[in-house]
């Protein structure tokens, strides 16, 4: 079943299921805490409604300040049990904590270069129980595919507001798959086994795109879109002067000129 869910009297993301034999996990009743050094101590007063469902969430994202302001956010509602910024120590956070939810970044630097689909890959037999919600910058065919093939039960972008976000997090604890509306064709390719959009190009345009690292397909695609680069620097919580490396990076590797035939060639390959 195809649900769409609303906040504020609109529709703000969709969600499939729950999948059949999903295997949703009820958190301990009890008060949640602050996060000290990637735990959850038992200090903080929460919302009533947090109380009644102590959802356990770990977040894994590389941003140090956006990772932060999502703990902040989501504090007051779940029990926030674990962080981490690379793949590895992803892993065995996942490993040792088993949270009942991880939310995900896609593009984490460390392990063989997999980012999100390999935190998955390898965390899924560790913590079978635990739900992944990917959460990104990216809304790429690729990007969405990667994650949900390897087990994620959704996928938002970092464009959705705390309170979506709160909701999908809720969603996919209890069995369902959630994901911005804007990436619903994309996500039901992945579950029906489809090609995704681009997918079927040229293998050497795959190989192109593989040549720029995580943090330079990130900006690569907001540059592609329209950004300025204070406004890609504002997005990656990164400095502007780091933009223009990674921009620079970027022209080099791909053998263009400025940002308009970065704009076309990504057009032409469908990741914008």
């Amino acid at each position: 079943m195809i649900r769409q869910v609303k906040h504020m009297g609109q529709a703000d993301s969709t969600s499939i299921g729950p999948a059949s034999g999903a295997d949703v996990r009820q958190g301990a009743a009890g008060e949640f805490g602050s996060v000290e050094s990637g735990r959850a101590t038992d200090t903080d007063t929460t919302p009533r409604e947090a109380a009644a469902t102590p959802i356990r969430v770990a977040v894994v994202d590389d941003h140090e300040m956006f990772r932060a302001g999502v703990i902040a956010t989501l504090q007051p509602y779940f029990h926030i049990v674990g962080q981490a910024a690379d793949v590895e120590g992803s892993i065995a956070m996942i490993a040792d904590i088993r949270p009942d939810v991880v939310l995900l970044d896609v593009h984490v630097p460390g392990g063989e270069g997999g980012g999100g689909a390999e935190i998955l890959a390898k965390s899924q037999p560790l913590s079978p129980a635990s739900a992944f919600l990917a959460l990104s910058v990216s809304d790429s065919p690729q990007d969405v595919g990667s994650v949900i093939r390897a087990g994620a039960r959704g996928y938002v972008t970092k464009t959705i507001t705390g309170d979506d976000l709160i909701s999908s997090i809720k969603q996919v604890h209890e069995g369902y798959a959630v994901f911005s509306p804007k990436l619903a064709g994309f996500v039901l390719s992945a579950f029906q086994g489809a090609p995704m959009d681009g997918a079927g190009d040229a293998r050497g345009r795959d190989e192109e795109l593989d040549l720029l690292s995580g943090r330079e397909q990130e900006v690569m695609r907001l540059i592609a879109r329209g950004y300025t680069y204070k406004e890609v620097a504002a997005e990656l919580f990164i400095s502007i002067k780091t933009v223009e490396t990674h921009m620079s990076n970027v022209l080099r590797k791909l053998q263009l000129s400025n940002r308009t035939e970065l704009t076309r060639w990504a057009a032409d390959r469908r990741i914008v």
